[in-house]
């Protein structure tokens, strides 16, 4: 049993790495991502909704009736976005103000209604909890790995720390729209690369 929880919890962090594996939440993984601050606080406030929410839905599976399931999984989820939201705030206005938008829609996000569905909604608490916090990490170090490319070649700065000096030109098509694009792809490539060795 200990070995099939850490198994759901491992998953998350490279066979069902969720931009990258399952290819969700790319909308915040594009977005957000211009720097490791932004991709680091997104993560995290995308994991503690869904470990809150994968445990509530699991705890409720039994008595939510399958035809309002969809409709109170997103009132849970959307329950632990506000106090993420209220949370941040109060707490980290600055980070809040960075992210925007993309934190109230941590609610549509399909990696978290996915693992609802899909998951908690069939398995026991533990099991529930080791999957969405799998997820939420994988997720988490992805949107920060992404933040650290895009801010290294787009400012030459590591988490506001210059890298380079003052003669360091740095490549401003990454920290705009499409470099988020060309930055997923070519960790999508390294990754692949990866795999087939």
């Amino acid at each position: 049993m200990a070995k099939s929880i850490a198994q759901e919890f491992v998953k998350g962090l490279w066979a069902e790495i969720p931009p990258f594996r399952l290819v969700l939440g790319l909308c915040p993984a594009l977005a957000v991502t211009k720097t490791v601050e932004n991709g680091l606080g997104m993560g995290a406030a995308t994991t503690f909704v869904l470990v809150c929410s994968n445990i509530l839905v699991s705890l409720l599976r039994n008595i939510i009736p399958d035809k309002v399931r969809i409709a109170c999984f997103i009132i849970i989820i959307a329950t632990f976005v506000t106090v993420v939201e209220l949370v941040m705030q109060a707490y980290t206005y600055p980070l809040f103000l960075k992210l925007g938008i993309f934190i109230p829609l941590i609610v549509v996000n399909c990696i978290v209604l996915g693992r609802a569905e899909a998951f908690a909604a069939k398995k026991s608490v533990v099991y529930s909890l080791a999957d969405g916090l799998g997820i939420g990490i994988g997720f988490t170090l992805a949107l920060g790995a992404l933040g650290a490319v895009r801010e290294i070649l787009g400012n030459g700065t590591f988490y506001g720390i210059s890298l380079f000096g003052p003669s360091f030109e740095p490549f401003t098509f990454m920290v705009e729209a499409p470099g988020a694009f060309v930055g997923l792809g070519l960790m999508l490539c390294v990754m692949n690369m990866l795999e087939s060795k």
